[in-house]
């Protein structure tokens, strides 16, 4: 007998997102290491596919609930984990003498991290994240339209897990007030601008990939 048969089927769309949102925790923090200039707004890369995490949370939350979008957020926490770890163990491997010389000393420098970085950025993710779907969820409950919701929670769980990333990584090593009000600022922002038609865009591919969904 199929050991499968016994199983409940995963939807389609879900599935998908799910395996979305692994890949985004893991390249969040590589695309971190760059700063990008989007017009007057300085803001480091891994907000970009951080963005990406908020919106498929919410869509998750918005077609199958919050318990589903609460335990995505929750299995995030293994490719994060595991991403951080095995980086770090790959630094701390010898490096080969035949690797291209400009390539070999920028691998560390580009995605080592410091153990407070590290801390922070795992803090940071649960806390967010989880307060994203929390809100999310609540805004929609009480009838708020789904990309209003979306854009609601994103920027409030942003500005949130600006404050804890910045505080863990940098307080009392270098003043953080303007570093945390640009960086929010940025955040906010962005939330406004990508998160509604992210979700909006994830949501009917969603259903498009599968009619039953509601």
């Amino acid at each position: 007998m199929d050991a499968d048969a016994n199983l409940p089927p995963i939807p389609l769309p879900l599935f998908a997102l799910s395996l979305l949102y692994g890949g985004m925790t893991c390249i969040a923090g590589v695309l971190g290491s760059k700063q990008v200039a989007l017009g007057p707004l300085a803001v480091e890369a891994g907000i970009l596919p951080f963005l990406l995490l908020v919106a498929i949370s919410s869509s998750v939350a918005r077609l199958y609930g919050k318990a589903t979008a609460d335990r995505l957020v929750r299995f995030g926490f293994v490719p994060l984990v595991t991403a951080i770890l095995l980086t770090w163990f790959v630094i701390q491997l010898p490096t080969d003498p035949g690797m291209y010389e400009p390539a070999k000393a920028a691998f560390p420098i580009v995605l080592g991290q410091g153990v407070r970085l590290m801390i922070a950025g795992i803090i940071a993710y649960g806390v967010s994240m989880t307060l994203n779907v929390l809100i999310f969820s609540r805004l929609a409950r009480a009838g708020s339209i789904t990309v209003v919701a979306g854009a609601v929670a994103a920027m409030v769980s942003q500005i949130i897990d600006t404050l804890i990333f910045i505080t863990v990584s940098f307080y009392g090593e270098r003043p953080i007030g303007n570093l945390i009000l640009g960086q929010a600022l940025a955040k906010v922002v962005l939330s406004l601008v990508l998160v509604p038609l992210l979700i909006a865009l994830l949501v009917a591919v969603a259903k498009r990939m599968e009619p039953r969904v509601s």
